[in-house]
């Protein structure tokens, strides 16, 4: 299919084809028919994009200090090739479109093939001829009204919450200033509601537009009577409300409307503007209030609302994202406004690059709003699409997921080692692109099939979300695959018995990125313990720093959480020093009132071992980052091993020290050992029954907090 791209690191926006998205449960699958250039959210992206590093850095602040914080974290180096892998990826545009449902899966069984949809949300309602959007952000559009009034649905939900957060009464005198796409809807539907209008703008054909349509008047910003104006629009009392749909980099937006408000009356920011907030004269004197408006409204930014499907009771949250958006379609329907003269221009998709021409001023062309078309004439789209004819080697491998930490460490890895790369799968058709490009796949695809009935690869590397893992595994398990796959193996214990019984049937090299034991450094101090008689002590101390609950690998249906899906890389760790299986393990988390910590993950565990080694884990959340994230100790035998965040460590024994030398955390390591085991024909470099029970390990740990009781462990 084709979808508009940007090349984050050029600023290249460019028309290509891409594998058609997946769908997947929660997601409504749609066919676009319109979509929306929001003229100054979409010309502000594009110019950060081409922006060079410096002007990159100067636009995002909060980026550059978590580069500076990953410095110290994971040096120099490794956060080089993060910050690359980044700035090297392409770019979905829009969020706006209007089509018709090829297939859903939301779970309340609303949306059926062939309905008439209209579709919200950066990076799923973009500028392509299809888009999968989670439930929540869909909504059917009335029989009257056309697809493409239809694609304005996300910038009316937009304005209206503006409205909203205004609460406007019938009567009052509202003031919007900024007269563009945003200003003019949101006059329109002021009108609607009752109230007298009154429009600030700097360009003469929007205040035109302004007082044709809605506004009872609308003046320049520039005009010297402006003040006067508002005084005599208000007989002399101020506005009740101000409501800011402008995009300015001074704060002159916000200056304006504190003189110009009535006492005690209301500011409202929905655009991108300065927000210098001057207590005197008017702030403090007019005892103002002003709010901001956050887009679409309740709901977003809410991963259980937007992508989980998750949405708020009716009778407690009456407004959220999507009944906003059903809201303006409503108003619509029923001629209450008119987004017809809004459109200034349309254009095929083929000719998206004119438009943004056109906007970012190439072509200086008055423009309000600007369409993009999809004319589908019964076009069937291919989830895959075939860009090179690299030959193959003895590996040939198909990646399923490639997210930054598969593009950092495995990707580059599996290329080093002389595998060859045939076919790159993820959900989003454009990542799927934008992957087989930089690393040059054969082939790029969003459906796993694809690669697994692909008979030319006979290696699988699987680095999706958690909950994912498991059925991936089978699945290529069954097609005679021998398989990478990132850590955890499973979720949940059916997971893990699926898996054992498929591995068991088919017998295929299988390994899990458990990577710290293959470091160097790792591997240095095993080899001291390697004739001690007697039992080892293992103590590890994680500070791994707080990952926010509404986080994907903090969700239990998607990432398992962190003890399955982190934990297990030092219970792994554990089963390779000791050279022996977990039989017992018992935890305990902190008890905390605060709602933002989760409590599973401050966590004390203590693994007990079959030939009677024990294993402490301090997992912590709460610390200071400040402080190295990783901290082992490995002691038997009258010796001490420790290894300092993979950066360096100590050896002691005899009552000398000796210091060790760490080269990296074992990534290169384990797919140059899992590679060699497949070429060879050799079993995994991890045992199965070992990886096996580190997975079960982790859910025992989870029984152990549950029932306050040390847990036994038995495959």
């Amino acid at each position: 299919m084709k979808q508009l791209i940007q090349n984050f690191k050029t600023g290249e926006l460019y028309i290509d084809d891409v594998p058609q998205p997946a769908i997947s449960e929660g997601m409504v699958l749609v066919t676009n028919e319109f979509s929306l250039i929001s003229a100054g959210t979409e010309r502000s992206t594009v110019k950060v994009a081409k922006a060079n590093l410096i002007g990159k850095a100067k636009q995002r602040p909060d980026l550059v200090a978590q580069v500076m914080q990953n410095i110290k974290k994971e040096g120099l180096s490794a956060t080089i090739n993060k910050v690359r892998t980044k700035l090297d990826s392409l770019k979905a545009l829009g969020y706006s479109t209007s089509g018709i449902v090829m297939a859903s899966l939301d779970s309340n069984g609303i949306f059926k093939p062939g309905d008439r949809v209209a579709c919200a949300g950066q990076d799923y309602a973009s500028h392509a001829e299809v888009v999968s959007v989670p439930q929540n952000l869909v909504v059917k559009i009335p029989d009257n009204v056309g697809s493409d009034e239809a694609a304005f649905t996300t910038l009316g939900a937009i304005a209206m919450q503006g409205v909203r957060q205004a609460d406007p009464r019938l009567g009052e005198k509202i003031c919007v200033i900024g007269l563009g796409l945003l200003g003019q809807i949101t006059c329109q539907l002021l009108k609607a509601n009752g109230c007298a209008v009154f429009g600030i703008d700097l360009s003469p054909n929007l205040i035109a537009l302004a007082k044709e349509m809605a506004a009872d008047n609308a003046i320049h910003r520039n005009d010297p009577n402006l003040i006067a104006a508002c005084e005599n629009f208000t007989n002399g009392h101020g506005f009740d409300s101000i409501i800011i749909t402008a995009a300015a980099a001074t704060n002159d937006p916000i200056e304006l409307s504190v003189e110009i408000a009535r006492k005690k009356g209301k500011i409202i920011v929905v655009g991108a503007v300065k927000m210098d907030i001057p207590r005197d004269p008017y702030f403090y004197r007019k005892e103002l209030e002003l709010k901001i408006s956050c887009s679409y409204g309740p709901g977003r930014y809410d991963v259980n609302y937007e992508e989980n499907g998750n949405d708020y009771p009716f009778a407690y949250v009456r407004w959220t994202e999507q009944r906003n958006m059903e809201a303006f379609l409503d108003l619509l329907s029923r001629k209450a406004i008119n987004i017809k003269p809004l459109i200034t221009h349309v254009f095929e998709i083929a000719e998206a690059e004119k438009a943004y021409d056109i906007v970012l001023g190439k072509t200086p062309e008055y423009h309000l709003g600007i369409l993009l078309k999809y004319t589908q004439n019964g076009t069937i789209h291919s989830t895959s699409v075939h860009i090179r004819n690299n030959p193959m080697s003895s590996i040939n491998v198909g990646f399923i997921g490639a997210g930054s930490f598969a593009q950092s460490y495995l990707i580059p890895n599996v290329k080093s080692w002389g595998a060859s790369l045939d076919s790159v799968v993820t959900s989003r058709g454009i990542t799927a692109k934008n992957v087989c490009d930089k690393f040059q796949f054969n082939f790029c695809s969003s459906e796993p099939n694809d690669a697994f009935n692909k008979e030319q690869i006979n290696t699988i590397f699987i680095a999706t979300p958690h909950s994912s893992h498991a059925q991936l595994t089978i699945d290529a398990l069954k097609t005679k695959k021998a398989v990478f796959v990132e850590k955890p193996l499973a979720i949940n214990e059916e997971q893990l018995q699926a898996v054992i019984e498929t591995q068991s049937e088919f017998n295929q090299t299988l390994m899990v990125g458990f990577n710290r034991r293959f470091a160097p450094i790792c591997e240095s101090i095993k080899k001291e313990f390697a004739n001690a008689s007697e039992p080892l002590v293992v103590n590890i101390r994680i500070n791994a720093g707080l990952i926010p609950k509404e986080h994907w690998t903090q969700q239990p249906e998607v990432g398992g959480g962190r003890i399955i899906g982190e934990m297990c890389h030092f219970i792994d760790l554990m089963q390779y020093f000791t050279d022996s299986e977990p039989i017992k393990v018992f935890a305990e988390s902190i008890a905390t009132d605060n709602a933002k910590i989760s409590p599973d993950d401050n966590i004390a565990v203590v693994v007990k071992f079959k030939n009677g080694s024990i294993g402490n884990l301090t997992y912590i959340a709460n610390g200071d980052k400040g402080l190295p994230k990783e901290r082992i100790e490995v002691s038997s035998a009258g010796k001490i091993g420790i290894i300092n965040d993979f950066r360096d460590g100590m050896m002691y024994k005899g009552g000398k020290s000796e210091k060790l030398k760490s080269a990296g955390k074992g990534h290169q390591e384990e797919v140059k050992a899992f590679l060699d085991a497949v070429k060879n024909g050799k079993d995994s470099p991890i045992d199965f029954r070992s990886i096996c029970l580190t997975t079960l390990a982790t859910f025992k740990i989870i029984d152990s907090l549950k029932t306050g009781l040390p847990q036994e462990i038995t495959v």
